[in-house]
């Protein structure tokens, strides 16, 4: 039998990838490095400029997957799940390190304005733009974002949300109805379709979970339909779906959507195809994805002080910038493990320790 670790290294090897290709599309789209340092790769700084942000569709579809693993494995939530407690979870898990790296991000624009003009510095945020970005309403409200990548974090708690509300809603129709058949996963490909075939068409809807639940629900669906015994009619009609949205309009981003759902589905329906995770390579395949969000979190504010420091301080010269975009890259790797292990993982023991707390003051209550 297969390791745990070895049944995960796929979600491993993905999320380390994804994460690395969202750094460099950063570093490809926004410079000044890079409008430097193009000519040595002008192709490979075309793609990461232009095409490697669709690695935000592995993260969406991963994120789907995981939490209906997580929150239904069996296409029902569980019977002592409290809704509202899971998203209370969800938004502390996502904002208190999300709200240390403003902090960071502020100051890093604050540093890089010292050296360089650049339209990727943000101006000082006013105290509604600071509490909107808080409350994750910054899109939503039109502010000017204080780092990229920070309307991700929005949308994730946006489709996590979604989720749990189709969730309930399942089993409150199971409930009424006294039916026994489940019928969240009926819910969610309602979703998914209204999703790819209309919102995920509309360019106005990119600042709301809709928009993106294409992605997000395939991940969902896979989780709940593939396995030892795929409910194969239910992923065939899953697959027409998705190409009758590809003939409507094909999308890159729906596409890869749906190749990485593919893949995870093949490997959750033969376990022992998944590669082995092995070795120094295994290990910091594994280590990188668990600092993954650290990564995706403090990487602009570093790669920022970086660009600035090397246009101010370093020769204008393509190999002198590459060799930038280099130190930017490493610089973001280390400073999203210090995150991870200094930031992240001590928010998460402070939300598990309250949580422990709330519980047991629930049980002394009730002995009462």
């Amino acid at each position: 039998m297969k390791s745990a670790a070895s049944r995960w290294a796929h979600v491993d090897a993905l999320k380390a990838v994804a994460c690395q290709l969202i750094v460099l599309h950063h570093l490809a789209f926004y410079g000044p490095m890079s409008d430097v340092a193009s000519p040595l790769a002008p192709g490979l700084f075309e793609w990461l400029s232009q095409h490697a942000r669709v690695a935000v569709q592995v993260f969406l579809v991963l994120g789907g997957f995981l939490a209906a693993r997580s929150l239904a494995p069996q296409g029902r939530l569980k019977p002592q799940a409290a809704p509202w407690g899971l998203l209370g979870d969800r938004y502390a898990r996502l904002v208190l390190p999300y709200a240390a790296m403003l902090l960071i991000a502020i100051a890093a624009s604050a540093l890089a304005g010292e050296w360089m003009e650049h339209d990727s510095i943000s101006n000082p945020p006013r105290p509604a733009q600071l509490l909107a970005h808080v409350l994750l309403l910054h899109d939503l409200l039109d502010f000017e974002a204080l780092s990229a990548g920070v309307w991700y974090v929005a949308i994730d708690f946006q489709l996590y949300a979604m989720l749990l509300g189709l969730l309930a809603l399942g089993a409150w129709m199971e409930r009424e109805g006294g039916l026994r058949r489940r019928m969240a996963p009926g819910l969610v490909l309602l979703a998914v379709g209204g999703s790819l075939l209309y919102f995920n068409l509309q360019s106005g809807w990119d600042e709301v979970a809709p928009y993106f639940f294409g992605a997000y629900g395939l991940g969902v669906l896979v989780a709940w339909w593939s396995g030892p015994r795929p409910r194969k009619v239910a992923l065939v009609a899953l697959g027409v779906l998705v190409v009758v949205a590809l003939a409507t309009e094909f999308r890159e981003r729906v596409a890869v959507a749906a190749l990485v759902a593919l893949l995870l589905g093949v490997l959750q329906w033969r376990p022992h195809w998944v590669p082995k995770a092995q070795g120094r390579a295994g290990r910091a395949m594994a280590y990188v994805s668990r600092i993954s969000y650290g990564v995706f979190l403090v990487h602009f504010p570093v790669c920022l002080v970086v660009n600035a420091a090397f246009t101010a301080f370093m020769p204008a010269e393509p190999l002198w910038q590459a060799l930038g975009i280099a130190v930017a890259w490493g610089s973001s790797l280390c400073a999203g493990a210090l995150f991870h292990h200094h930031v992240e993982l001590r928010a998460m023991a402070w939300i598990a320790a309250r949580k422990a707390r709330v519980q047991g003051h629930s049980g002394s209550y009730g002995l009462r």
